[in-house]
Order: structure tokens, then sequence, then C-alpha cells
């Protein structure tokens, strides 16, 4: 079942995500296998990330709020705020995964 969990930085603190960025790929790369989707929001330039965007295939709630918690950029406390949302996943690179019925 997926979840949208979506990452909001505190303001001021690029330097706190540059410097957990290495250990927070490390963790994305270990747990792939639950990753649907993931990245930084951009500035408009492309130049600066504010947060970050997760579709994460896990069964509830906890386990999207387990995996979030140990990330760390949150264990770090780069995060102001975090959002956990269940999600339909309706399409996906162009393909249509709704099934009818």
């Amino acid at each position: 079942m997926p979840w949208m969990i979506e990452t909001y930085d505190k303001p001021g603190h690029g330097a706190l995500r540059a410097r957990l960025r290495p250990a927070h790929l490390d963790y994305l790369e270990a747990h792939k296998a639950r990753l649907l989707a993931c990245g930084a929001k951009l500035d408009d330039a492309g130049a600066a990330a504010s947060g970050g965007l997760y579709c994460l295939d896990v069964e509830t709630r906890a386990q999207a709020e387990a995996f979030i918690e140990a990330d760390p950029f949150y264990t770090g406390a780069l995060f102001e705020r975090v959002v956990v949302t269940r999600w339909r996943k309706a399409y996906l690179n162009g393909q249509n995964t709704l099934t009818e019925g």
C-alpha cells in the first residue's frame, strides 16, 4: 500500500542537509526496495533543496512513520515538519496502474 511522505527542512539549514546527505543516500540505497519514488524539492533554479518527497510501499502508517524517523535527515534534526499521507498510485512512468473492478 503506497504512502507519501513530504518533508520540510528547517529554514537556513542547507549546511546541515549537505553534511547529512551521504548518510541519507546510504539509507535510501539500503531501503530502495520500498521506494516507489523519492527526491528533493528544489527551488526554481534547481540549486537549493527545501525538503523532500518519498513515495513508499509499506503496509501501515506506522511503518511509513518508522521509515522516515530512521532517515538520517530526520535523526539529524533537519526537518521542521513531516507529513505522512496514504497515497493511491494511479499513473507511474506514464502507465495507468489502476485496475478495473
